[in-house]
C-alpha cells in the first residue's frame, strides 16, 4: 500500500465537507473513512501531529471538484471499494483496545455507504462468497453477517441508528474469535478442548472486549453476549432466557450467513436451502421470516436457468419473490451471449426453472462483472 501524508495533499480538504479519500494513522490503521468529515482546524492539525497518512491509489480515484461521478463510475469501482473495506475491517477488529471503538466506527461508516452505494451488489457477495480458504474467513463472515443484520434491520423498518447498531453489533459478536474461526473454516479434525472453551467463552470475551474499548450502548454490548442464548435457557454462555430481538437477529444472521459459505467439510448452501433451514430453525420468527425476505428466494448474483433453457444472473428482485430480475448470459441452445440481455421472470417463458450452483456458468463472472451486470438494471 503506497501512502503519503495528510500534509501533502491539504488542498484536497475542504472543512466540514465531506473527505475525498480516507485518513490512516502511521501504523496503516482507519482513523476517518472516505465521506467522513474534518471539522475544524483544530482536529485537522490533531491529525498532521499523528503523521496521518492517505493512500495514494485511494488519492487518484478521488473526485475532483471540477468533475462529478456518474453512477455507472461508482458502481465501477465498487468491487475495489469492497476489497479496500475488508482489509479496513480486518484491522479494525485486530486493533488494540485502545483504538478499536474508533477502527469499528470508522470502518462501518465505510461499509454503510458502499451498502447505501447499491445494497443489491452488497447482498451478491454474500450470496457469492469465495471457496474454502480464500481471504479470511473470520473477518468476510463479519461483515457478511453485518450486511445481512442491516438488510433485515431495513426491511423491518428500523431507524438509520438501529441499522447502524445491528450492524456493528453482527461485525463484533466473534470479535473474541476472529482468528480461529479463519481455522475452522479449513479445519476437517474434531474441535480440540480449548477450542470448545473459546468457542463457548467468546461472546461474553466479544462483549467485555467492546466495553474496555469504550463502546457504552448497552444494547450493542448485550446482543453480543446474548447472540448465542436462547428463549428456553438452551444456549450459551449463561443458559439467559431473556433474549432481545436484537441478539436474536445476530443469530439468525450467524446461522443463515454461515451456511452460505463453504466449509473443508461441507459445500456452501444456496439461499433459497439457507433460507429454508433457518425458518426451520426460527420457528416462523418475523426477525428471520425479516432476512429472508431481505435477501428473497433468489438473492442478487444467484445463478438461475430459465424456463427458456437461458442461464443468467439474478441482478434485483422483482415485484413478487420468485419473479426476479435476471441477466441472462448463456442463451437456450448453451451458447454465451456477445451482450447479456435482461429477462422478466415474471413472463412464463422466463420463468425461473431452478437455482443453480455459481459453477454452473461456464464462465467466471469476476466482482467487477457482476457489479456491472447489477448496476446496468
Amino acid at each position: 500500500m503506497r501512502v503519503c501524508s495528510l500534509s501533502s495533499v491539504k488542498n484536497r480538504i475542504v472543512l466540514g465537507q465531506p473527505l475525498p479519500f480516507s485518513v490512516r494513522d502511521a501504523s496503516r490503521m482507519l482513523l476517518l473513512a472516505r465521506g467522513q468529515v474534518i471539522r475544524d482546524e483544530a482536529q485537522l492539525q490533531e491529525l498532521f501531529e499523528r503523521g496521518a497518512l492517505v493512500e495514494v491509489q485511494e488519492l487518484a480515484e478521488a473526485v475532483q471538484p471540477s468533475r462529478r461521478e456518474t453512477p455507472a463510475q461508482r458502481l465501477a469501482r465498487l468491487p475495489a471499494d469492497w476489497d479496500r473495506g475488508s482489509r479496513d475491517v480486518r484491522q479494525a477488529l485486530g486493533a488494540p483496545i485502545a483504538q478499536l471503538a474508533s477502527a469499528i466506527h470508522s470502518t462501518t461508516d465505510l461499509l454503510l455507504s458502499l451498502i447505501e452505494c447499491s445494497p443489491d451488489v452488497a447482498l451478491s457477495q454474500v450470496v457469492r462468497q469465495p471457496e474454502a480458504g480464500a481471504g479470511h474467513y473470520g473477518v468476510s463472515h463479519s461483515i457478511h453477517a453485518a450486511t445481512a443484520c442491516q438488510a433485515a434491520a431495513r426491511y423491518l423498518g428500523w431507524t438509520e441508528a438501529e441499522q447502524r447498531r445491528a450492524f456493528q453489533a453482527a461485525l463484533t459478536m466473534n470479535l473474541a474469535m476472529i482468528e480461529l474461526q479463519a481455522r475452522l473454516s479449513t479445519q476437517v479434525s474434531p474441535l480440540t478442548a480449548k477450542q470448545r472453551e473459546a468457542i463457548n467463552e467468546h461472546p461474553t470475551r466479544s462483549a467485555e472486549m467492546l466495553s474496555e474499548a469504550g463502546i457504552t450502548d448497552t444494547d450493542w454490548i448485550e446482543a453480543v453476549l446474548k447472540h448465542h442464548e436462547l428463549a428456553d435457557g438452551s444456549g450459551y454462555p449463561n443458559g439467559a432466557t431473556d433474549i432481545s430481538e436484537l441478539a436474536e437477529m445476530l443469530r439468525f444472521a450467524d446461522v443463515y450467513t454461515a451456511r452460505l459459505s463453504s466449509r473443508a467439510n461441507r459445500p456452501a448452501m444456496s439461499a433459497q436451502q439457507a433460507g429454508r433451514e433457518l425458518h426451520q430453525m426460527a420457528d416462523a420468527s418475523p426477525l428471520a421470516g425479516a432476512l429472508i425476505k431481505a435477501f428473497g428466494i433468489f438473492p442478487p448474483g444467484s445463478v438461475v436457468r430459465l424456463a427458456s433453457g437461458e442461464l443468467g444472473l439474478v441482478v434485483g428482485n422483482g415485484e413478487k419473490a420468485h419473479q426476479p430480475r435476471v441477466a441472462v448470459l448463456i442463451n437456450g441452445a448453451g451458447e454465451p451471449r456477445l451482450n447479456p440481455v435482461l429477462r422478466d421472470s415474471a413472463r412464463g417463458e422466463h420463468a425461473v426453472a431452478a437455482l443453480l450452483p455459481v459453477q454452473a456458468l461456464p464462465m467466471r463472472l469476476s466482482d467487477e462483472q457482476v457489479a456491472g451486470l447489477i448496476g446496468a438494471v
